[in-house]
């Protein structure tokens, strides 16, 4: 923009002013913005659970030698049968696989968690730079910022609670990622370990859904309906992120509670039909 002068005093002082107003509208905008930011790029340090991960696999290592002896009979009882050969024969393929998955699992993890990172940062490298940022595009525009700028916050607040609630539950899902693989093994507790194991792919993909959200969000803009309504757009981007996860915690809260009352079932079905 030209300096101001003489000759185009008045329309320089409009739009300093409006400039200032911009401004002013952005600095609680601008720090929530970066947390977010870091929350949604930024691997989680699961550094800080390897102590408690060492402890849990320690643990879990202890009931490898229960494990194979088990199998070990089984091969005995199987006698000439072709079929609980075969059956001993893949519980010790799950068991073997199991044990690597399991010792290497700290790893995995780390692994997966930046390859969604790395993923997550390209996506939001193609949405535009200003696109979260209160901008001065239009009279219009700036006149719905201005009214809308408290629920635009209010948004980025109750967003940034949920990274912040995911960022703790992924960096304890380390722990819980090596529960989940050591039950996803044994047939018993084959159910609850894929529920683990979908809860913490679910929430460690979350960024990049988000991504997504906001990258189709900001295509938006360049339609002339919505070029003079992006506060308004901005706000369903979040929104509809922060309703995506809060359906997916209503999801799993309601699948681990239908897999927890399988077994109780099937126990009531058993004494009932005793009694």
């Amino acid at each position: 923009m030209s300096s101001c002068g003489i000759t185009n005093l008045g329309t320089c002082l409009v739009e300093k002013f409006f400039e200032f107003v911009v401004y002013i509208l952005n600095l609680p905008v601008k720090p929530l913005l970066s947390m977010i930011d870091n929350l949604l790029t930024q691997p989680v340090n699961v550094e800080i659970f390897l102590s408690v991960w060492t402890i849990i696999i320690y643990i879990l290592s202890l009931f490898y030698g229960i494990l194979l002896l088990f199998v070990g009979f089984r091969f005995l009882l199987a006698g000439h049968s072709p079929e609980q050969r075969e059956k001993a024969k893949r519980s010790l393929a799950n068991i073997i696989l199991m044990m690597v998955f399991v010792q290497t699992s700290f790893f995995l993890y780390k692994l997966i968690l930046e390859v969604i990172s790395s993923v997550t940062t390209v996506i939001f490298n193609l949405i535009r730079d200003d696109f979260f940022l209160i901008t001065m595009d239009s009279i219009s525009n700036i006149g719905l910022e201005l009214v809308l700028v408290i629920p635009y916050v209010i948004t980025l607040i109750v967003t940034l609670i949920f990274l912040v609630l995911r960022y703790l539950c992924v960096g304890m899902g380390v722990v819980f990622f090596a529960l989940g693989i050591f039950f996803y093994f044994i047939e018993p507790l084959n159910q609850y370990g894929k529920l683990i194991l979908n809860y913490l792919f679910v929430i460690m993909a979350l960024p990049f859904f988000y991504s997504i959200i906001f990258l189709a969000s900001s295509k938006f803009l360049e339609l002339e309906v919505f070029a003079n309504m992006k506060i308004v757009v901005m706000i369903g981007a979040f929104s509809l992120a922060n309703l995506g996860t809060l359906f997916l915690i209503l999801f799993v809260i309601f699948k681990a509670a239908n897999t927890a009352a399988k077994p109780i079932g099937g126990i009531k079905t058993v004494i009932g039909a005793l009694a």
